[in-house]
């Protein structure tokens, strides 16, 4: 799992900024307009999240695993959403994983890609249903690091979060 030094202040102010001109800055990544997002920064940040809830609930877990990674993934698409550019209309690329597309994007964040992207061949097995793809522990510990994941693309992002608290009085 990558280490922790992500979420350093040095390491949030060299995401880059969209310029407000509309053109690409130097370091934003064109992409093929199908390949972008079609959803804001926070709405995918949001389902990422939902998507964490919704792990922690699942019993199976190969299943728990699989969630927790597509969890993941949504954090990693609000960064294209928000700091990739559309290419120029042209011919299609060849697919490319998100997880390329965000050290790209966002080279500081290679490490956290390069974990997530080893896992996704055990995600897709899971969610073929093949069993004991996954530990308990496995499945357990890809949830804690799409968690700390998440907090990190919130805080270069500039969003915070703030967990539901339950049973509180409105």
């Amino acid at each position: 799992m990558p280490t922790n030094r992500s979420t350093t202040s040095s390491n949030v102010s060299r995401f880059p900024a969209p310029t407000s001109a509309g053109a690409p800055s130097r370091q934003q990544l064109q992409v093929p307009a199908h390949a972008l997002p079609h959803r804001t920064p926070r709405e995918l940040l949001t389902m990422a999240r939902h998507g964490l809830e919704e792990a922690a609930e699942i019993r199976a877990d190969g299943m728990r695993y699989a969630t927790a990674h597509l969890a993941a993934l949504r954090a990693a698409a609000a960064v294209l959403a928000a700091r990739a550019v559309p290419a120029a209309p042209g011919r299609r690329s060849r697919v490319t994983s998100v997880w390329s597309l965000l050290v790209l994007v966002a080279p500081e964040l290679t490490e956290w890609a390069s974990f997530f992207a080893a896992g996704a061949s055990k995600r897709s097995a899971a969610e073929a249903g093949i069993p004991r793809v996954v530990s308990a522990r496995e499945a357990d510990d890809l949830m804690r690091a799409a968690e700390q994941f998440i907090a990190v693309i919130e805080v270069a992002l500039g969003y915070s979060y703030q967990p539901r608290l339950e049973g509180l009085a409105s």
